[in-house]
């Protein structure tokens, strides 16, 4: 017979203060689809068109919507306020009377700004928020079920037959696909020019690196060149990636030079690789048969060679908030890739096995860890 539970037994207030902690845990998907909708109807970008701050009323003109969803519409920026997404001043009731505005993260979210630190995250929100993705999610208890054979596909993979971030995720939907591809982009190259302002001393020096990325990495590389001109930086990208890159999105001179190639098996010599935001999309023994690959690529540590790798650092040095957003982009990783997030201990064994003698943690930048690893 099993033992008597030794719970203590809450009080009415923790009773209480537990139930609306449940609803709000089981309801947060409705966040998540209240912000799709916003992003879809372009509510930041017309805020922003409107000056950058606006009324209900003018926010449903500027949006041609009916005027009878005027009221629905308000319980949503309501929501949105509540949850950081917009700011506001006024009415806590519908919204009739609120002034909406852009805050620093409804700003990402708006279309055609003319700033380096400015990428717009569309794509990001619209692709977690996918149907594939859900769905992927609701089948996480059927998938820990399974004795599945090793390598262990992730939920996604189990479930849709095909693996995310692939060449073969356009057979599952063509433009779950794009939508996947523009948002891992726009992910990857947010807020390059704080990185290269904070850590400036990672560039300081180098005379040539290789920037692997997998997708579209100009942005970044040619945001290092423009910073540190006389880097001759190569750019790493899957074939199909070079394939689709349109002459306008050329580099203006040669500083910046494109090639197709794997990761795990040849990577182009210079005296630092750069890997930024790669890793997490890959199992430890695969990251393990990467990082090899690059201390190939580079000379050694009195030659300056060392590998740049910049990537979610697990951990609650920034705080519960920032903690917890990390440990959600750890189940992204989980629900739909082979990856995972890290932390310093899980990174000090993959530098080891990979045959490097030591790394240095340069600067923890928001949820990110810049760190050097040294041949």
């Amino acid at each position: 017979m099993a033992a008597p539970s030794q719970a203590i037994a809450p009080t009415d207030g923790e009773l209480l203060q537990a139930q609306a902690d449940l609803w709000r845990h089981s309801l947060y998907y409705l966040t998540s689809m209240a912000l799709k909708c916003a992003v879809e109807l372009h509510i930041p970008t017309a805020i922003h068109d409107l000056g950058g701050s606006t009324t209900l009323p003018d926010l449903v003109t500027a949006l041609s919507l009916p005027k009878t969803k005027l009221p629905f519409l308000g319980r949503i920026m309501r929501l949105l306020v509540t949850s950081g997404f917009f700011a506001s001043d006024g009415s806590s009731g519908d919204g009739a009377e609120a002034v909406y505005r852009l805050n620093p993260l409804s700003w990402l979210l708006v279309e055609g700004v003319e700033s380096e630190d400015h990428t717009y995250q569309k794509y990001f929100v619209l692709g977690t928020v996918s149907r594939h993705y859900v769905e992927a999610g609701l089948s996480l208890a059927d998938w820990f079920r399974k004795d599945l054979p090793e390598p262990l596909p992730s939920p996604f993979e189990d479930l849709h037959g095909v693996p995310l971030v692939h060449e073969s995720t356009k057979l599952l939907d063509e433009e779950l696909d794009r939508i996947v591809e523009e948002g891992v982009a726009a992910h990857d190259n947010l807020a390059i020019g704080t990185l290269i302002r904070e850590c400036s001393d990672v560039f300081s020096g180098l005379h040539s690196l290789t920037y692997c990325c997998g997708r579209q990495g100009n942005t970044s590389a040619k945001a290092i060149i423009r910073a540190f001109p006389d880097i001759k930086s190569t750019v790493l990208n899957l074939p199909r990636v070079v394939e689709t890159t349109t002459p306008a999105a050329a580099p203006a001179d040669d500083a910046v030079s494109n090639v197709t190639g794997d990761l795990f098996h040849t990577i182009p010599p210079a005296q630092a690789v750069m890997l930024k935001l790669v890793l997490h999309f890959w199992s430890d023994e695969d990251c393990v048969k990467i990082l090899e690959q690059c201390k190939k690529a580079i000379p050694s540590r009195e030659e300056g060679g060392k590998v740049i790798i910049i990537e979610i650092l697990l951990g609650p040095y920034m705080g519960p908030i920032v903690y917890e957003a990390q440990l959600l982009m750890d189940m992204l990783m989980m629900v739909n890739t082979r990856g995972r997030q890290r932390g310093e201990n899980d990174w000090r064994q993959i530098f080891t096995k990979a045959g490097f003698s030591d790394y240095k943690i340069v600067k923890k930048i928001g949820a990110r860890g810049v760190i050097e690893v040294y041949p």
